[in-house]
């Protein structure tokens, strides 16, 4: 087994221009920000994105990065609607390819498992046929057997992706990831339905350490699926990452009414320590007032 570990630097370093990007997590809940703040600050745009939006989105958007969003929805979770998102799908900055939430699912299931479509119920009857005139249906080629007849899919295309970045609570340095809060999201997925895949954590610890505290079904994402992993406390800050920590509210709605240019002016121009170092000074800034 080999060492994955590497900097977030490092990870950002091995992606270009045009790529399709997959970003895990979900709305604004474990988001690999400190891997989409890398990003950020490289001149890497064009990009397809493919994620369950969040600030991510919103971010990415708002820098210009994105050509074509793959979605199911943008949004902040306590602030329902990602704002940065908002104005760039009002201004028309990108192309979008808004789908249902189970479709975006059996994408990533079709991709992971190197099918070029799955056949799926959902969408059927609803404007996201229209709205996605790229979309395709298909019959069974078996009758039912209760009705005799052949029923009719949505075709959905598998999501594939030249990379996935997803964030989890612990990982071990050969790319085995663990989430510890209440919901695993689709990060497994994204991994495997990614050429590439890199995981950021809270904490990288020994393999044993995994399951020492822990059930085995915690254990998420498995090694063969992921090509580096990053060490990054506080890494899907201002997103939750339970039980490490909740959504820092304050600074999301910081974040949610500040202009783009201002807000990245302020804390997205220096490293990722750097960073860190400004949320600490607002938030002291904020209980001093």
């Amino acid at each position: 087994m080999s060492d994955k570990t590497m900097s977030a630097e490092e990870v950002v370093g091995r992606l270009e221009s045009g790529m399709t990007i997959g970003i895990g997590g979900w709305g604004s809940r474990r988001k690999p920000m400190a891997l989409v703040r890398a990003l950020l600050r490289t001149g890497i745009t064009d990009l397809t994105v493919v994620s369950y939006g969040g600030p991510d989105v919103g971010m990415l958007a708002a820098a210009g990065r994105i050509r074509k969003l793959v979605a199911a929805f943008a949004t902040l979770d306590s602030i329902p609607l990602e704002p940065h998102y908002r104005s760039a799908r009002e201004s028309g900055a990108l192309e979008l390819m808004e789908i249902d939430e189970a479709m975006f699912m059996w994408g990533l299931h079709a991709a992971a498992n190197r099918l070029p479509f799955i056949p799926v119920r959902a969408g059927l009857g609803s404007d996201v046929m229209r709205v996605n005139p790229v979309l395709r249906t298909v019959t069974s080629p078996y009758e039912d057997a209760s009705t005799g007849l052949q029923e009719t899919f949505v075709a959905m295309p598998a999501l594939r992706m030249d990379a996935a970045l997803v964030h989890v609570n612990r990982a071990d340095r050969f790319g085995n990831g663990q989430y510890l809060g209440p919901d695993p999201y689709f990060d497994d997925l994204f991994c495997e339905a990614a050429d590439t895949a890199y995981v950021s954590c809270e904490r990288i610890v020994d393999s044993a350490e995994l399951t020492k505290e822990a059930a085995p079904q915690t254990l998420l994402i498995k090694r063969h699926s992921v090509t580096g992993v990053v060490e990054a406390p506080n890494g899907a800050h201002f997103t939750s990452c339970a039980p490490d920590y909740d959504r820092d509210e304050d600074f999301q709605r910081l974040y949610a009414t500040t202009p783009w240019p201002e807000f990245a002016e302020r804390f997205l121009h220096g490293s990722e320590k750097d960073y860190q170092t400004a949320v600490q000074a607002w938030h002291a800034s904020n209980e001093e007032r």
